[in-house]
């Protein structure tokens, strides 16, 4: 078969960091801002000048980010001191520190039509890929990047040294309907609570409510519970003058203090014809995980939502680019081993399932998943997957669907399609190669993969010499 692997490469670099603030605890905090402010002036521009040459030039909005990160501790300066705007900064830095998103692992990778296709030559595409990008503590968060696909070759512009964090948009207003669907706690408590708030609140306006109620606290089932909802539904948005590849969506829930992984983008066609980008992820806490969804029409503004529903059980979903027959469509791996097709009038909520495929294989025998969205083609929805074998070596296959009952398989390959090569099986997590989405471009498959949950490469193969290859 004639895949040929591409040149380019996507490698983690430990220089990308994001500003963070650092947190210790009150005593603490104290003493070290009573430190700040009984230097002198003389000293506090010095020590600020220092701060400045070795951490200014790392970061964008470099003061707007330590004076925040300032606010946060402001309730610790003494009754009676003067604050000067230098103090506010030197204090602001003590309280900030950096975090190397990529430092042990950048991969995974998802690939989609950029939103923006104008001033392109004919033949050329623009496209848009997330990242898990894994750091300390194997924390893990999204990125971005675009490129330009020109004469079957991938482009990829110079990333920038600069990462930014976006503003989560406080305030939001939650309907009584959409958390109430979203607990598992008997509903009578809930209602008799519920009562004391407007149909639309946010999640201030519940705090201060609940602050007043007997034994509703953080030992209280139901106050968890609705505090989750409304932690882990979330919009949040980028400085419109930071670039793609600067932006960095990092964990802030509860749910997903531990990592944001392995988003699966798809482009989506609404019922009108319109576009939006839908991504699938897995939310972990460190103990449990959740399949989330992030949405965006720009990869600057973006909604975050949990997914609900009896079905919604394991990793690794990903969304059909369109209804079919009025209904959204998940492709899951609900059991952890086999397939499986989901069915849905409502996108967040899925109770209904249907077996797509067992490991028949010996290369796929401990388990099979997909790699990404399906892509619609002439012949059928085309589903990239992956597959576990001995030794847990993971490789990626393929197989056609139906256009009108994905249920149906019109064909799958026996063998693998990419299998970790020399080059590629060390790494992280050693003998692995895997992708969370492909796209088609002039007949061809373009299949971005990670190497060992560490870096990335490409690869690419005719469509039709691929179908070729199923029975």
């Amino acid at each position: 078969m004639s895949l040929e692997r591409l040149s380019v490469k996507i490698l983690p670099d430990s220089k990308r960091v994001i500003e963070q603030f650092f947190m210790v605890n009150p005593e603490r905090t104290r003493r070290v801002v009573e430190k700040i402010i009984s230097l002198s002036d003389e000293e506090i521009s010095m020590q600020l000048t220092k701060v400045k040459s070795q951490f200014e030039n790392r970061h964008k909005n470099f003061e707007e980010i330590i004076l925040a990160n300032y606010e946060k501790v402001r309730g610790y300066i003494p009754s009676g001191s003067k604050v000067t705007q230098e103090k506010k900064l030197l204090i602001g830095a003590y309280f900030s520190k950096e975090y190397s998103i990529e430092a042990a692992a950048l991969f995974n990778p998802s690939i989609v039509m950029h939103p923006d296709q104008s001033g392109l030559n004919e033949g050329e595409q623009r496209f848009v890929m997330s990242l898990r990008a894994t750091g300390e503590g194997h924390l893990s968060s999204i990125e971005f990047r675009e490129g330009l696909i020109k004469n079957d070759e991938i482009i990829l512009p110079t990333t920038s040294k600069f990462c930014e964090l976006p503003r989560r948009i406080e305030n939001k207003k939650f309907q009584k309907s959409f958390v109430k669907e979203r607990i598992q706690t008997e509903q009578k408590p809930f209602e008799k609570f519920m009562k004391d708030l407007s149909d639309k609140f946010s999640l201030e306006e519940f705090e201060k409510a609940s602050s007043g109620k007997r034994n509703f606290n953080s030992e209280n089932e139901l106050y968890n519970e609705i505090m989750d909802v409304l932690e882990s539904n979330y919009e949040i948005e980028f400085n419109p003058n930071t670039r793609l590849d600067e932006r960095v969506i990092f964990p802030t829930a509860k749910s997903e203090s531990i990592g944001m992984e392995d988003v699966r983008l798809v482009k989506f066609q609404n019922d009108d014809g319109s576009f939006c980008y839908y991504g699938t992820y897995t939310a972990y806490n460190g103990k449990t995980f959740r399949v989330q969804l992030l949405e965006t029409t720009d990869f600057r503004e973006f909604r975050i939502r949990t997914l609900h529903g009896s079905q919604i059980q394991d990793k690794g979903m990903a969304l059909f680019p369109r209804k079919i027959k009025g209904q959204y469509v998940i492709t899951s791996r609900n059991d952890g081993e086999n397939l499986y097709l989901m069915f849905s009038d409502d996108l967040y909520n899925w109770n209904e399932k249907k077996i797509l495929y067992k490991p028949r294989n010996p290369f796929e025998f401990m388990q099979v998943g997909n790699c990404g969205s399906p892509i619609e083609t002439k012949y059928g929805w085309l589903l990239i997957t992956h597959a576990v074998g001995y030794f847990r070596r993971y490789s990626i296959s393929a197989m056609l669907l139906d256009n009108d009952d994905p249920s149906k398989i019109i064909g799958s390959m026996d063998t693998a399609l990419i299998e970790p090569d020399e080059s590629e099986r060390e790494g992280y997590v050693p003998n692995v190669v895997y992708s969370c989405g492909s796209m088609v471009h002039n007949e061809n498959l373009i299949i971005p993969f990670a190497m060992s949950d560490s870096s990335c490469g490409f690869a690419r193969i005719p469509l039709d010499e691929l179908f070729s290859k199923m029975n």
